[in-house]
């Protein structure tokens, strides 16, 4: 692996918010779900995630700067089986006031490791929910069927066979954990971990379940409530704690982990909680005013265009946009004037704009005025 430090772009005396700093923006760029799922990306993402949490951590990342990645495996603190969904854990965890809401489930704590004979946590699901922004306006209460690991019927989770219960693990003796003596020139190095007959369990199967060949678990489908609050984003998730797959072999429940994924509509660009639409209007729209209606999210708005506006002037319906999540404050909705120039006029239409050439010659003082906020809103496109 990759130098902890470089992986995450600090230097070595960078600080503890520096490097959660740089673990977000490394975070966001390789989580899969922003690739497309890339096992890539997924890989890319574990390895920061593993470099975060040793830096992360004063003791282990004395370790590293004094012994290196050896030396954390060598049982003086380092991660130790890391895995990808450890990654999305940690990403949770430290990033939930981002993202999660602990209103509903509190984020994920550190999983449970094999030892001590203790059953092992089931692995979190993810799912993902698509959203509009409709339902973005109001909140909506959503139910979405997924696979599961349920506990098996056959064996009651115990993952053997009838009457032939588990036995403890001849290699740990049912306490789950070995212990591993390295030494070195300078040091001994003693690490406690998982045992690798049981897998931390304490315990083994002589005759194993047939039905779920001692796993102690079935794939089934369920379906599961999930609270959308308003005001959410696609960097929002909710966890369900104790929802997700059931334990191997009576182990307790992992989460299911909803990755709100909303959907853009082509009538507005979200801005925080505001929405920005483009309306086009005629020329003698612009020149005498008149009351329109332009789309919202929850229905039209009636929008009085004043007289005299100019393309580029934005009006603005107060609380037409979003609320602010877990917040009072609603957004507005901005509408974006463009004045429509004809460009196959009807010999009707040419006869009037002839008959208004005739007349019209603006002030000096008033195109002097116009001036400024004109090339005021042509470098605000341009930006």
């Amino acid at each position: 692996m990759a130098d902890y430090y470089q992986l995450l772009g600090v230097a070595r005396d960078a600080t503890a918010e520096e490097i959660k700093k740089a673990y977000r923006k490394k975070a966001l760029e390789y989580h899969p779900d922003r690739n497309s799922g890339s096992k890539e990306a997924e890989e890319r993402f574990k390895e920061i995630t593993e470099a975060y949490e040793v830096l992360r951590d004063p003791e282990r990342r004395a370790v590293y700067d004094r012994y290196g990645e050896q030396g954390l495996k060598s049982g003086t603190g380092g991660p130790g089986g890391f895995d990808f969904a450890d990654a999305i854990e940690v990403f949770m965890r430290d990033f939930g006031g981002m993202g999660g809401f602990g209103g509903f489930e509190e984020l994920f704590g550190g999983r449970r490791r094999g030892g001590g004979g203790q059953s092992r946590r089931g692995q979190t699901v993810r799912v993902r929910l698509p959203l509009t922004l409709a339902e973005v306006a109001t909140g909506v209460t959503k139910r979405i069927r997924v696979t599961l690991l349920d506990t098996c019927e056959a064996c009651e989770g115990s993952g053997a066979r009838g009457d032939t219960p588990p036995e403890p693990c001849p290699t740990c003796g049912g306490s789950g954990e070995e212990r591993v003596v390295q030494r070195s020139a300078f040091h001994q190095f003693v690490s406690v971990a998982p045992c690798r007959t049981c897998r931390g369990e304490g315990r083994v199967i002589a005759e194993p379940c047939p039905a779920c060949h001692g796993d102690g678990r079935q794939k089934v489908q369920r379906e599961i409530t999930v609270e959308v609050p308003p005001g959410v984003t696609s960097e929002n998730f909710i966890t369900l704690r104790g929802e997700g797959n059931a334990g191997p072999r009576g182990g307790p429940r992992g989460d299911v982990t909803v990755l709100l994924d909303v959907q853009e509509d082509p009538r507005f660009q979200r801005e925080g909680p505001h929405l920005r639409t483009l309306l086009p209007i005629t020329f003698t729209q612009a020149a005498l005013g008149d009351e329109v209606e332009v789309p919202g999210v929850d229905g039209p708005h009636r929008l009085e265009i004043p007289a005299g506006v100019q393309s580029g002037d934005v009006l603005r319906v107060r609380g037409g946009g979003l609320p602010e999540l877990n917040g009072r404050v609603r957004g507005d909705l901005l509408v974006q004037v463009h004045v429509w120039t004809p460009t196959d006029l009807s010999p009707q239409q040419r006869q009037a704009l002839e008959a208004l050439r005739a007349v019209e010659d603006p002030a000096p003082e008033t195109l002097e005025r116009a001036r400024p906020s004109f090339w005021e809103r042509v470098k605000e496109a341009f930006r």
